[in-house]
């Protein structure tokens, strides 16, 4: 474990170079790693580890649409693919992948099957911090432990066929075999996690919550509906209020925001743009501030967590999901999106002359 020092506060953080691929493969050598639920980040997990060299086998309901995703992704019925409670059994490491309903829902049949010196390895902290929500208590004689990638589990695949790496938080909850520091980094490193940073379960699912409801999802589209919303309510059109709301930003200048940070993406802009950016980002700092601490505060009280148990356990779920997509998939500034970037231009037709 290294420290790093970020901003002036010192974390611990592993990587690549202190723990390589090779030591991964040492330390679970003797491992069998049954990931139960091929959804969301099942997949990409799943695939990254087998083309690490790991032994994996995957848990699914047997005739599900995501069996069959896992038979078209290589996965073989009877020897790698099999019903959850099967790999469970087979399974000395158990990453329990399904959504956080799902996992209150099967946990009961999955339990049976934790037994002593096995390791239970979650990506969300959800189910362990809300333990006395969700009925989710692992006997005390298994290793307990999280990787959670920053993204999603399309990211962390694509980024892994690229070569790079999706950082990831780790967190051990519960050390019975005394060996859930090395196999929480393996497989941080296993699923191909750029770096992995220390955490707790707890402060995991705060912090994810609070970025799923903020930034990262919902604040975001707060934003840019109230941005076209005034633009076009000043008539500029569709096309020019999505593409000064939303493509500019996503296609143009959150990549240099990445590669260098806001300062640098400033900079880099004009001296008009800049003066601006400069004199209003902390209004708007200032007015969603008491925002995210009534988010936060929500978050930290259970509120959040029980409202997605009582919202995800009802038998209409699904249909009234799908409601609320569908009117966000249909709503101007998205239909305008769709055609924004059906516009944009091929990489191999952008040709640029030498």
């Amino acid at each position: 474990m290294a420290k790093m020092n970020f901003g002036g506060v010192e974390e611990n953080v592993a990587t690549r170079e202190e723990f390589p691929l090779e030591k991964a493969l040492n330390t679970l050598a003797d491992e069998t790693i049954a990931i139960i639920g091929y959804g969301v980040q099942g997949p990409g997990q799943a695939l990254n580890l087998r083309e690490n060299g790991f032994n994996v086998i995957i848990g699914q309901r047997k005739g599900s649409k995501t069996w069959d995703k896992a038979v078209r992704d290589g996965w073989v019925p009877g020897e790698t693919l099999f019903e959850i409670e099967e790999a469970a059994e087979r399974g000395t490491i158990i990453q329990y992948l399904l959504s956080d309903a799902a996992q209150i829902a099967i946990w009961p049949k999955l339990k049976p099957y934790l037994t002593k010196g096995k390791a239970l390895y979650f990506s969300h902290g959800f189910a362990i911090t809300y333990k006395e929500r969700t009925g989710i208590i692992p006997p005390a004689d298994v290793d307990v432990i999280l990787v959670a990638p920053k993204g999603s589990g399309t990211s962390l695949r694509r980024l892994f066929l690229e070569g790079r790496g999706l950082n990831s938080s780790y967190a051990i909850f519960q050390d019975a075999t005394g060996t859930a520091y090395d196999r929480v980094i393996a497989l941080g490193i296993g699923i191909g996690s750029g770096y992995l940073f220390e955490t707790t379960f707890q402060q995991e699912v705060y912090s994810d919550l609070t970025g799923e409801r903020g930034t990262l999802m919902g604040a975001i589209q707060g934003i840019f509906a109230a941005q076209y919303d005034e633009l076009r309510k000043r008539g500029h059109s569709p096309s020019e209020a999505f593409n000064e709301t939303v493509e500019e930003l996503t296609q143009s200048l959150m990549p240099l925001v990445a590669e260098n940070g806001m300062d640098w993406m400033y900079a880099n802009c004009s001296t008009t743009a800049q003066r601006g950016a400069l004199d209003w980002w902390t209004k708007f700092r200032d007015a969603v501030a008491p925002v995210f601490k009534e988010l936060y505060d929500s978050v930290a009280s259970g509120n959040e967590a029980q409202r997605s148990i009582d919202s995800n356990s009802q038998a209409d779920y699904r249909a009234k999901l799908e409601e609320e997509l569908r009117q966000l998939r249909e709503s101007e500034m998205w239909q305008a999106g769709r055609v924004v970037r059906s516009l944009r231009p091929e990489a191999s037709a952008v040709k640029v002359d030498a």
